[in-house]
């Protein structure tokens, strides 16, 4: 074990003792005889109830991680964070997301650049072009082209907000697969269409093929000198995009201080601002805002995200429970789990502590779910009976945008009645297939209503979380080199499928595959 490892702290030491001493202790025993346990054990803020009673936690266990947090300093790390120092060591560079929501000081000066005015700047500019292309008539449809933090955040909002949807149609197109590009265009109108193409350096694979794609397709379809009326860039490639066509007025910068996967509060989230409005997106940044503020001032112990985080490191680290499951009971939110997935596994996924140790114990955990009640038919048997413990996140919405209150209250009481029955299951001795243990932990979010504040707090709230649980785990939750290797790798892949000419230097396996492609691909 190494000597600068977490797992030599006496905080872990404690912990691990306290789990030997507990790991007999069900949900249902701590239940018993504490009649105010949902009192002590859930929090609330501006219109979000989270709950917390039914995980496999005490008084005590919360105390513990609580003081295992402090030893790692991680109220320091979150001043740092606010304070722009730059905690992304291995690319030398501050992460300010949630300066894009106004949760940062005014002063706050960045590689010689006034944060607050950048981001002022940004936000009148979201707003001028969000207007324009709202408020033209022979606008129908806008199509954004990006992959990753490029997409999932924007694609998310605007299909969970769809009910305050009052702009152009929206289309996402992220997947350089063509089947997804040929089928759009058949759909699309190149006069009546917007597109936006989101990539910092305007040199994503995916993203940048779809665009010449489009390109291509738009001068064959109208007109090359219409480009500049009809094609947006948020990038900081600005040469680049000047040579594609498109105009500089219509360029929306980014900042390196802002991570892919946390961009879709900055230009990127221009989508969102198109389609429900721009006071619907300062109402995002607002609900953001209010995480932030809740995220820096409240004590550890009363801390949303916090709590979320020291969970996850308790099941992880300690119960031995590798995974994680996100189970928004709100069809509208069936974007949140792959968002959250790519938030939470490209930051924390990593074996490496920030100066380049190999670590020893566990760090991020697989992130996978589905709305209910979808997903009860079909992962839900596992987490009921399987041999491995899942813990989860039940999310739901109090108040709905429709009015068939049968249907949301038949919605809201399976949410309830399967968050009870992780916890407490259900005893059958005479039918052992009929048995369930229970004392499976979840917590449970509560929404007073799901609207565009509402949901950028609980966006959030889930990214403090991650940045908490890599703070405990001394990784960097801000680079993606795993990303970068793979697309490394597809450069001398797709040169041997172009020119016939498979390189030296494969693996048998690839290089065997590489060629029975190239035998049978009709179009050669």
């Amino acid at each position: 074990m190494p000597n600068n490892s977490i797992t030599s702290l006496p905080e872990w030491a404690a912990l691990q003792n306290h789990y030997e001493e507990t790991k007999n202790t069900t949900v249902h025993d701590l239940f018993q005889g504490m009649d105010n346990r949902f009192d002590i054990f859930h929090k609330e803020i501006k219109g979000l109830l989270f709950d917390y009673s039914k995980q496999r936690v005490s008084q005590k266990t919360m105390d513990l991680l609580m003081s295992f947090a402090r030893a790692r300093d991680l109220e320091g790390w979150r001043e740092k964070m606010f304070n722009g120092d730059h905690i992304n060591l291995t690319e030398d560079r501050a992460v300010l997301h949630i300066a894009l929501r106004g949760s940062v000081a005014k002063s706050l000066m960045v590689d010689g650049e006034n944060v607050s005015h950048f981001v002022r700047d940004t936000l009148k500019q979201i707003e001028h072009l969000s207007n324009l292309i709202r408020e033209n008539d022979e606008i129908t449809d806008v199509v954004n082209l990006g992959v990753g933090g490029s997409d999932l955040g924007a694609r998310l909002v605007c299909n969970a907000l769809c009910d305050h949807a009052d702009g152009p149609r929206m289309h996402f197109l992220a997947n350089v697969d063509g089947h997804k590009i040929a089928r759009l265009l058949t759909q699309l109108k190149p006069r009546n269409t917007v597109f936006l193409i989101s990539s910092k350096s305007f040199g994503t694979l995916e993203t940048m093929v779809n665009a010449q794609t489009i390109r291509a397709w738009f001068i064959d379809s109208y007109d090359e000198s219409k480009i500049p009326q009809h094609f947006y860039a948020i990038s900081n490639n600005i040469n680049a995009v000047h040579a594609f066509g498109i105009s500089k007025d219509n360029i929306l910068p980014l900042r390196d201080w802002v991570g892919g996967r946390f961009s879709v509060w900055s230009a990127i989230g221009l989508p969102i601002a198109i389609s429900l409005g721009y006071s619907k997106f300062e109402a995002f940044l607002a609900g953001a805002h209010a995480a932030d503020m809740h995220f820096r001032d409240a004590p550890l112990e009363d801390n949303i995200p916090v709590i979320m985080a020291m969970l996850g490191i308790w099941y992880n680290n300690f119960h031995g429970m590798h995974a994680h499951a996100i189970l928004p009971y709100a069809q509208d939110l069936n974007h949140f789990v792959p968002y959250i997935q790519q938030l939470d596994m490209e930051s924390n996924g990593k074996g490496v502590t920030r100066d380049g140790a190999q670590i020893d114990y566990a760090t991020g955990p697989v992130i996978f779910g589905a709305p209910g009640t979808n997903g009860q038919h079909a992962f839900y048997q596992l987490m009921h009976q399987g041999t491995t413990v899942i813990p989860a996140d039940f999310i739901a919405v109090i108040n709905p945008s429709h009015d068939l209150d049968k249907h949301h209250l038949n919605l809201l009481s399976n949410a309830l009645a399967q968050s009870s029955a992780f916890a407490e299951g259900s005893e059958n001795a005479e039918e052992p297939h009929r048995h369930f243990d229970g004392n499976r932990p979840s917590s449970m979010f509560l929404l007073d209503q799901l609207d565009a504040y509402h949901l950028g707090m609980v966006m959030a709230l889930y990214e403090h979380k991650i940045f908490v649980q890599g703070i405990i785990w001394n990784i960097n939750s801000f680079d993606q080199w795993g990303v970068e290797l793979g697309k490394k790798m597809a450069k001398p892949i797709m040169a041997a499928l172009e020119t016939k000419e498979v390189p030296e230097g494969l693996d048998s396996s690839t290089s065997a595959l590489t060629h029975i492609i190239l035998k049978k691909f009709i179009k050669n």
